[in-house]
């Protein structure tokens, strides 16, 4: 067996046996691993909280045919801790950990940009500096950029015509002109394409001064245009747009085991 080290974001974690866990972890050498840790649901675990969803840990594995085993497990940042009690913080960070299980690739095929971002978005939404929807919308975009998937925000998908943007299709790529769109595609406000870009580009000057209703438009094309490019749709995105309805649903956001085994 080979012993090796990494740096990760607990994404998911699922049972194993009667005391164990498979941990899912996008690292930053190795991409999304999944690893065994043998005994983390036991009271006395030396590790266990160290392995709970949102956690920047450094990890100790060995490397086996099957599963990895984890050996060592120190806490680099717990995120979780800024994010439980906050539902709509917690909504929008169980919905960044999902997205970033679904486009980091292939098990073991380094996705290290994708890390760094996922880093970056948990860190942004414990700082509690802006809204929690504005930080996911922005992570999704980025996210979506990296995996080749950006949509145009700025000039028409289709003919490439810059100004005069007067739809959004989801399925063509993004923004369209007058003359390429087609009947369907959205016809956001103007201000929701600048939201979008700015958002993209990182510009919270822009983003945070931004109206609601825009807002809620820009996150409505996000969350479809993200769905649209994956197989199977991001799950716990509906519990964040039913925040945004009036609420979360009974049970949310509790830190009991049951709730973890679901994230």
């Amino acid at each position: 067996m080979t012993l090796y080290r990494d740096e990760g974001i607990v994404l998911r974690t699922q049972k194993l046996g009667e005391a164990d866990r498979i941990v899912t972890v996008l690292t930053r050498r190795s991409g999304r691993i999944r690893a065994a840790a043998k005994g983390v649901r036991k009271t006395k675990s030396r590790f266990g909280a160290r392995l709970e969803p949102f956690t920047h840990v450094d990890l100790q594995l060995y490397e086996r045919r099957s599963l990895d085993l984890i050996t060592q497990a120190e806490t680099l940042r717990p995120y979780g801790e800024a994010l439980v009690t906050d539902y709509p913080r917690y909504t929008a960070g169980t919905a960044m950990l999902e997205t970033a299980d679904k486009l980091a690739g292939e098990e073991g095929e380094p996705a290290l940009r994708q890390f760094l971002l996922l880093v970056g978005g948990l860190r942004t939404l414990a700082e509690r500096g802006h809204d929690p929807r504005l930080v996911l919308d922005a992570y999704l975009l980025r996210s979506l950029s990296v995996a080749g998937w950006a949509p145009a925000l700025d000039e028409c998908c289709r003919c490439g015509t810059r100004g005069g943007l007067r739809g959004f299709a989801i399925a063509a790529g993004g923004a369209v002109c007058a003359n390429c769109r087609q009947p369907g595609a959205a016809t956001p406000a103007p201000p929701t394409f600048a939201l979008m870009l700015a958002l993209l580009r990182g510009d919270w000057e822009y983003a945070d001064a931004s109206e609601p209703r825009h807002r809620v438009e820009s996150s409505g094309l996000v969350a479809a245009y993200l769905q649209w490019h994956l197989e199977h749709g991001i799950r716990s995105l509906r519990h964040v747009e039913r925040e945004a309805a009036g609420g979360p649903p009974d049970g949310a956001g509790r830190s009991d085991d049951t709730n973890r085994e679901r994230v």
